[in-house]
């Protein structure tokens, strides 16, 4: 499968950041709002921060009205992840340094008119980063996975599908922030955490679709990924490494 095509006058020059170490839970999902928010005053440039994010479950607004949720936050706790409400919707999410977060944020003038065809096409550029990988990658929804979304992405190892990617997008009035999460590494933990924080959050869900990519494919890493990524973004993107916008 080759990368997704670009039409003519789209190709984007991104800033990429790529920060050695996690600002926090909390403070990795500020920062991103940060720069989106920065698309109002023309101080955050089309950008691509990559980064390894701390041991966190992102749950979604309706997980926080649930009587579940307190228990649901401590069994996280006890398991080393700190829990969170994201202001997106969804359900809760896992991720710990043996993922990736890409946040891809863009000014736009008009940042609705294609927000629902970017969920498919960065499903198509993430799927095609774990292709080269050497991972069977599909993109759509699998039964019963875990804050379920029509764009993830799974991988199938024999007869079981185990989701690898979460997206979600925020727009504004001059831009959007696309997120992902790409799921590589210790997929037995998100398992883990993610088992008892449905249990305690009272949700029906199959627990064998949580996972990582190198349950999928043996010994892959998160460099390898990465590479690879960053491999299809640059056949889309001219991307320059430098320092982010200052955060508000």
């Amino acid at each position: 499968m080759s990368a997704p095509a670009v039409a003519a006058g789209e190709r984007t020059r991104l800033l990429l950041h790529r920060p050695s170490s996690s600002l926090g839970a909390a403070g990795d999902l500020d920062a991103a709002i940060s720069w989106l928010q920065g698309t109002r005053s023309g101080a955050t440039p089309p950008m691509l921060r990559i980064y390894r994010p701390r041991p966190t479950v992102a749950f979604g607004q309706r997980d926080r009205r649930l009587p579940g949720h307190d228990a649901a936050a401590a069994a996280c706790r006890r398991l080393g992840f700190e829990p969170l409400v994201r202001r997106a919707g969804g359900r809760a999410a896992a991720y710990h340094p043996g993922c990736l977060v890409v946040d891809h944020i863009e000014p736009d003038a008009d940042p609705v008119v294609e927000s629902r065809t970017r969920f498919s096409r960065f499903g198509e550029l993430l799927t095609e980063a774990l292709l080269r990988c050497g991972v069977d990658a599909r993109s759509g929804e699998i039964p019963d996975e875990y804050c379920p979304g029509e764009h993830s992405v799974h991988g199938v190892a024999g007869d079981r599908r185990v989701k690898l990617v979460g997206t979600a997008q925020r727009v504004i009035g001059t831009g959007w922030l696309f997120s992902s999460v790409i799921l590589v590494e210790e997929g037995a933990a998100i398992r883990r955490v993610l088992t008892e924080a449905y249990e305690a959050l009272g949700l029906d869900w199959d627990p064998l679709t949580a996972g990582a990519a190198e349950d999928v494919r043996p010994g892959l890493d998160v460099d390898a990924v990465e590479e690879q990524l960053l491999a299809v973004y640059r056949e889309q993107h001219e991307l320059v490494e430098g320092p982010p916008p200052p955060l508000d």
